[in-house]
Formats: structure tokens, sequence, C-alpha cells
């Protein structure tokens, strides 16, 4: 039986957690001399390698100085926050990373919340010292108010401290040390993360903390053993949440080595397994021997505080490139996706072609819709709403920490956004090289539309992140950003002729001899009020000739939005149609005389 230490990474999104994951691999040994590397080798979805960020947690090991190192990577995003709740159940200790520039972020004070809940003592990394501007020991005594500001014991405020460049592969105890290799941090992890503990002597048992498919094997949970030992071929009991309790047999049994898992035929308490052949099992259900049937305590998972409608494609070009398109496929898809994310809820509506789902925010929402285009399904959203909650008679709603660092010419013009939205300043930090940090508790419905303005009146320099803070009662009404619509009058092509003509009425959304349909959204009217447009009438043609050339077509590159701008952009009368090829803005009453009646009669 080998001695293991089980430690999580978890940091704000981009602080570089999975870079210096990639460097704790290859210097311990984990890749053959011969094997190809690359960047960011735990960033294993497309989605996740296109865009930078951690979005599924993921395990490995490496061995080093005779002990196991189970790693877990984290998402720093705080939509993703589901994910690092259930990790915290498998480990022993945390290492927090913090950038040596941007000090502690929204994200950071999340996940940090979380790990002290848990009464873990976490190792903080003071990570990209590379940066010329790194400001460690500012960033440090940062760190230490926000230990304090959340209640840590005093074993936890004497966490140890190391220093660090994931991308340049080192750490170091203190700043002026040369810099060498990243075993510096192996020692402090070996040193200060206590062992995996857990009695190989008592009964079986097991807490599940994450869910994965494979198409040979089955439904198989990952969690950590909290006591005794189990063989391939063992009988275990599944116990239910509510009460059921299912006999299975382990077909197989998984323990990690570096990034692959392995087949084993025995694991002892303290590791973290993947046991195959429990079909019905899913996240915070525990495993257990026949002669324990007494379940461990569950993962609370923060609510949901986000909803959008998902809809049948019924819009003209309905079922053009997707390959799923009706309900009960898009409905069996939700299903799926429950399988493996905790923090998702899927209901039915009154309606057979519309279900709502609830989520952590719009970018985890995003990436479901994302991973559904690219599979081929085809399918409608409304604009999202946030979900309030009544205590005591009284309404609440969720409120965001929103953390903004923008250049000072900017500040006034910011916190006039954000008033506006009922956002509040709780603090502000004097300006740093030209750029001041505001930080906002402000109703996450104010948040919906907001980046979009954001940017445009910082002229892309401002960057904003937020995490979840907590319920307050109901805000009042927020003026939101009124914006009237083109909209296409016809079904056909739109042509440059015709979009240079209406150039002046608005922004357009589409390039010339993009196929539209009546009832399409192609731009944003300079008013608050809609217009309905022909973009695809072409110029007529004729033998007579002016005295001089005609004037050439000049138009203004479209605004093409990604799928989360989309999201924040549309109205509340209008939808986002999503297909594998293309996303499109539709008003949900097409036909611009049916609109017209639907406003008289309400």
């Amino acid at each position: 039986m080998r001695k293991i230490k089980n430690i999580a990474i978890i940091a704000h999104v981009d602080h570089g957690k999975t870079t210096l994951v990639d460097a704790m691999l290859r210097q311990a040994g984990v890749f053959r001399s011969n094997e190809r590397m690359v960047e960011r080798v735990m960033d294993s979805d497309d989605i996740e390698k296109e865009r930078g960020i951690t979005i599924f947690s993921k395990s490995a090991s490496l061995d080093y100085k005779g002990y196991k190192v189970n790693l877990v990577d984290t998402p720093g995003h705080s939509d993703f926050g589901g994910e690092v709740q259930r990790i915290m159940k498998m480990v022993d200790s945390v290492l927090l990373l913090v950038d040596a520039v941007e000090g502690p972020m929204p994200q950071t004070k999340y996940v940090l919340k979380n790990a002290l809940a848990m009464g873990l003592k976490p190792i903080v990394v003071i990570n990209k010292i590379d940066r010329p501007n790194a400001r460690s020991y500012d960033v440090l005594d940062m760190i230490f108010e926000l230990f304090l500001e959340l209640n840590a014991t005093p074993e936890q405020l004497d966490f140890p401290v190391i220093y660090a460049s994931g991308k340049d592969g080192y750490a170091v105890a203190e700043l002026n040390d040369k810099p060498q290799s990243i075993f510096p941090l192996l020692d402090m992890i070996i040193e200060e993360v206590p062992d995996a503990i857990g009695d190989t002597t008592l009964p079986f048992q097991m807490l599940t903390s994450a869910i994965e498919y494979d198409n040979y094997l089955g439904k198989m949970g990952t969690g950590k053993i909290h006591s005794g030992i189990i063989h391939t071929g063992d009988e275990v009991m599944l116990l239910k949440r509510d009460g059921q309790q299912l006999a299975y047999k382990v077909t197989t049994l998984f323990s990690y080595e570096g990034l692959q898992k392995k087949e084993v035929k025995i694991a002892y308490a303290g590791d973290i397994v993947t046991i195959a052949g429990l079909e019905l099992i899913d996240i915070g259900e525990t495993i257990s021997s026949r002669e324990n049937l007494i379940p461990l305590t569950g993962i609370d998972i923060d609510e949901p505080t986000i909803a959008v409608e998902f809809i049948i494609n019924d819009s003209p070009f309905m079922g053009r490139v997707g390959k799923w398109v009706t309900s009960s496929k898009i409905w069996e898809r939700l299903q799926k996706e429950l399988q493996t994310n905790v923090s998702l809820i899927v209901e039915r509506t009154d309606t057979a072609d519309k279900f709502l789902v609830k989520g952590r925010g719009e970018l985890q929402l995003s990436i479901l819709m994302e991973n559904m285009r690219r599979e081929g399904y085809e399918f409608q959203i409304s604009k999202p709403r946030v979900l309030f909650k009544e205590i005591d008679g009284v309404i609440y709603e969720p409120i965001e920490l929103a953390v903004v660092d923008v250049a000072e010419e900017f500040v006034g013009t910011v916190i006039e956004l954000m008033g506006g939205r009922k956002g509040e300043v709780i603090n502000m930090t004097p300006p740093l090289e030209g750029y001041s940090r505001l930080e906002f508790k402000i109703p996450a419905r104010g948040l919906i539309g907001c980046r979009n303005e954001f940017m445009t009146i910082t002229r892309g320099t401002g960057t904003m992140s937020q995490c979840f803070y907590g319920y307050d009662p109901y805000k009042g009404e927020i003026n939101g950003s009124n914006h009237g619509s083109m909209i296409a009058m016809e079904t056909g092509v739109a042509l440059g002729y015709s979009l240079n003509n209406f150039q002046p009425r608005g922004a357009f959304f589409i390039n010339p001899n993009t196929e539209v349909y009546s009832g399409m959204v192609v731009g944003q009217h300079s008013k608050d009020k809609d217009l309905v447009i022909n973009v695809c009438r072409g110029k007529k043609l004729t033998n007579n000739r002016a005295a001089g050339k005609d004037d050439a077509i000049k138009l203004v590159p479209p605004r093409i939005f990604t799928l989360e701008q989309a999201m924040e952009y549309i109205g509340d009368d209008e939808l986002l149609e999503i297909t594998p090829d293309s996303i499109r803005l539709r008003k949900k009453i097409l036909h611009h005389t049916d609109r017209k009646r639907n406003e008289n009669a309400s």
C-alpha cells in the first residue's frame, strides 16, 4: 500500500493552474523522453483548448519521493463553481494560485471560501512572478487580508507560501532565490499536505464526486475511498439520495497514473479511483460494502441563479444543417448533460417543444449550447432571466460581485453605468500604472447585457470579472440597454446595394450574400425602436447611362456576435437560433404585420 497525497489546484480564471500542472507533470517524469509534448495537457476538451480555460475538473497523478500525488485541476470561472465544490470532498489540501500582478480576484475569493469551509489548509502559490510588473509582496498582503475576511482559523492563517512561474517551470521559496526547477513546490506539497487518511480495516465506503460515461463500460463514478479496500468483482451497495439501496458488482476498477486511467485489481482507502458497473450511480451518492449501509455526508452544490428556455427551431431555415432537431432529441441530450453536470436543473414546461434549463451563469449555459451545436443539434433559446426566491414573504434576488479594472479616464463612466443597473461601489483601489480597480455589488440581472455596453464605453480596454456574492432583497426595476432592431422584411439573399442604402440607419450583423428570412434581426437600429427593412432589393438595371460612374459601395464590417454576446444582446421579444453552422437573431413573431397586431392587442 503506497503513501498518498490528494491535492486540488484552485484559482481565478487565467491565473495559470493548467500551465503549472504541466510543469509539475513534466519535471516529475510523467512523460516519456520521446513523447510528444503539448501545452496545457490537462485541457482535453476542444472548447477548453480553443478558449484557454478549464471547464471540467480532471485528475492526474505523479510519483515523487515515494508518494503518489493525486492532482485535481479545477475550473477558474464562477459559472463552473459546482465542479470546484464537488472536488473539495476528494482532497486533503489545495494549492491556491494567485497572479503576481492581478492579486486576488472574485473567483479566488469564491474557491478559497469553499476550501476554508471544508477545513482545508491551503498552500498559497504566487504565480507569474516572471511578469515585468509583478508585485508579489503586495499580493501576499492582499491574500492575508482575504483570509481574515473569510474568517480563517489561526491554523489556516499560518499558510505556507511559495513563488512560481508555471510558464518557465520553476518555484522558489524566496523571491531572491535562484530559479531552477518546480521541485521546491513538490517538496512543499510532501511536507505540508497531510497524508490521505482512511482505515483499511473498516468496511468499504466511497463518496462519488464525479461521473463519466463510457460507451463500453457504461456509467462510471469517481471519488476518494473513505475507508476499506475494494477489488474488481466485489459486490457493493449503491446508497441513493432518495433512500434506495441497490446491489451491484464492480466490473472494472481504475486508478490514475500520470494522465491516464490505469485498470487495477485492488485499491485502498485514501486513493482516488473510478468504479464501473454501477448503472444508476449519481454524484453525491455513497458506494459501500454490504456490512456498512450508512451513507456519507453528501455534496452541497450552490443553487442555480439564471434560467434559459430551450425551444425547438421553428424558423424558415429549420433542419437545413442540424442532425437533431426534434424536442425528444433535445430532451434526451439535456438529460444526458445532467448525468455529469451537477449544477444544472432541467424542467419541462407547459408546452412540449420548450424546456427550462437553470444554471450558474451565462458562460456555463453557453458551453452547453456550443457543445450541442457541435454535436449536430438545432434549437432556439430565449433571453436569459435570473431566478428569484422568496424568504419570509420577501422577494430576494441573486447578487454578483463584479471586479472591474479600467483606465482612470473611464472610472466615472463605469460607475455611472453600474449605478444605473443598481450596482453599489464597495471598494476602489488607487490607480496602478494608469488602471484603477473597482468592486461592485450588483444584481445578476443588471449584468445581463452589461458587458457589451461596458466594452463600448471603455473602448475595449476594460476587464470585468464576476462571481456569485449572495442574495439581497429585490432592488427594483432596472432600465436595461434599450436598443431597436433592424429586421428583414422578406426571405432571400442580402445584397450589398441594399445594405449600403441602410448603413446610415444603424449597424449590421450580416455580410452581403447572407441568406435571411422575414423576421430575422439583421442589425441594430440607431434609435430605440424596431425598423423593418428590405435587404434583398437589388439595383434595377437599365440601358440608361449616367454622366458619372456609379459610386463604389463601401460597407462597414458587420458586428459578429459570439454565442455569449448574442445571449446578452437579445431582447425580451427575440430568440436566438442556434445551428451547427450559424447563430441568428430573430423576432419571436416573425411577420411584421402579426407583430404589429400583437402590440396593439397588448
